[in-house]
């Protein structure tokens, strides 16, 4: 058994994911910044931790980290202004990363998104260049560091009942995938380290998830 620390708790994937990890044996650790989220969170068989990591330096993160095996990474500022995505996003999570390293905790998953980058592309008069930035940031410090870290880029979010089934691999263009799917993406990676210190982007498809990520 695991204990696995899921930043983000209350989010739509960490809600669907918290479960999956649970049901596979393992301690869960779900990550609020709101007390009000904490019922609702310990229903997927989580521990409800409330800490705000936006507000937290990297000593304070490392202290929620203690004792941990692994890191998910499922928070964000969703959508807010630019300022607190910056301050989520990307100063947050780059925290976090230094917090794992210094609470030893090697394990390290980003939820990040199909096509993020340095070269994102994505005009700054856009409502959603922020959120690019940020994540680009936030990603190329996580490839710089001695993390066992995996980045993970779903494609557009649904709502649509899982499939197990995904597709990934060079040459896939980005479409959608659902939030359920996403979730069995997380708990496969933490299951196998072929996906230590690679990027997976994917969609909905029709290979197994386990399959679909792992390299042999």
């Amino acid at each position: 058994m695991s204990r696995i620390v899921v930043i983000g708790g209350h989010g739509k994937v960490a809600l669907r994911l918290a479960p999956q990890l649970v049901e596979a044996g393992h301690e869960v650790v779900s990550v609020i910044r709101n007390p009000e989220h904490t019922a609702e969170v310990e229903k997927t068989g989580a521990q409800a931790e409330v800490a705000d990591v936006e507000s937290l330096d990297v000593a304070g993160i490392a202290e929620v980290l203690q004792g941990a095996d692994a890191v998910v990474w499922s928070a964000g500022a969703g959508g807010g202004s630019p300022e607190r995505t910056y301050a989520v996003d990307r100063d947050a999570a780059i925290r976090s990363m230094d917090a794992a390293a210094q609470a030893g905790v090697s394990r390290y998953v980003m939820v990040s998104y199909f096509g993020a980058g340095p070269d994102h592309g994505i005009d700054p008069e856009n409502g959603f260049y922020a959120y690019a930035e940020a994540k680009a940031a936030a990603d190329t410090h996580l490839k710089g560091t001695d993390l066992a870290w995996t980045i993970l880029g779903p494609s557009a979010l649904t709502l649509e009942p899982g499939t197990g089934r995904i597709e990934t691999g060079e040459g896939v263009s980005g479409s959608e995938v659902s939030r359920d799917n996403v979730a069995a993406v997380v708990a496969a990676t933490l299951a196998d380290d072929s996906t230590i210190r690679r990027v997976i982007e994917f969609n909905d498809g029709d290979t197994p998830v386990a399959e679909a990520i792992h390299q042999g």
